[in-house]
């Protein structure tokens, strides 16, 4: 499944569903087939998005100092790994352009 931030204010922003739930469990919100985010919900999103990325640079911080290149899990390099800054700048900038 795919999410589908919509607005007349930007260009849609179309995330996978791991990505897209993660972003609406940061803001506050349901994951769900709709959803909408109030003007006055905007400020509080966009300051709970920069502040989840915010702990997860520091989180991010130690391994990269320790030299970790690796996550368990994944064989991907640390370095070809999508941050959530990164996933999360197209709907911060959404949000914005909105409010």
């Amino acid at each position: 499944m795919l999410y589908k931030f919509k607005s007349k204010a930007a260009g849609d922003v179309i995330m996978l569903q791991a990505n897209g739930e993660q972003i609406l469990r940061i803001i506050g919100k349901e994951p769900g087939p709709k959803g909408i985010v109030l003007p006055e919900q905007m400020p509080a999103a966009i300051a709970a998005l920069e502040q989840a990325i915010a702990q997860g640079q520091q989180a991010a911080q130690p391994a990269a100092d320790e030299g970790a290149h690796h996550d368990k899990d994944d064989d991907t390099p640390a370095a070809d790994r999508v941050s959530l800054r990164q996933r999360a700048a197209p709907f911060i900038d959404m949000l914005r352009r909105c409010h």
